[in-house]
């Protein structure tokens, strides 16, 4: 079940990013929507991957792979945001999907380690 709500978080994400990157371009802005860009949609590739890892430690470095991914793409974002690339509104509405993907992930990653924390 989590795996589907990641799945779906991380495409629609994505997406967003995608539109996020188109936009920044219009404005002439080339090095951090390259960086946002890459981050944002590797996230979901790599959940992705983990559907078909060949061992469990394989599904875990895949998930910690796409938890790193979110980390970086949350910079990227508030830089966005300290640059006014990016208003209040937006940096929150993207900042707030990318905080949740990243705590869906933590979950995963601990629950496939057998540690099941909150």
């Amino acid at each position: 079940m989590k795996e589907n709500k990641l799945a779906e978080l991380s495409m629609n994400f994505s997406i967003q990013i995608i539109e996020l990157v188109k936009e920044l371009k219009e404005k002439k802005e080339s090095i951090i929507s390259s960086q946002v860009g890459r981050s944002g949609t590797s996230i979901g590739a790599n959940i992705r991957e983990a559907n078909y890892a060949h061992s469990k430690s394989d599904f875990i470095a895949k998930l910690q792979i796409a938890l790193k991914e979110a980390n970086e793409t949350g910079y990227w974002l508030e830089l966005l945001h300290k640059t006014s690339y990016l208003t209040e509104l937006e940096f929150d509405e993207l900042d707030k999907i990318c905080t949740e993907i990243r705590v869906v992930l933590i979950k995963s990653i601990n629950t496939a380690k057998g540690n099941n924390q909150t």
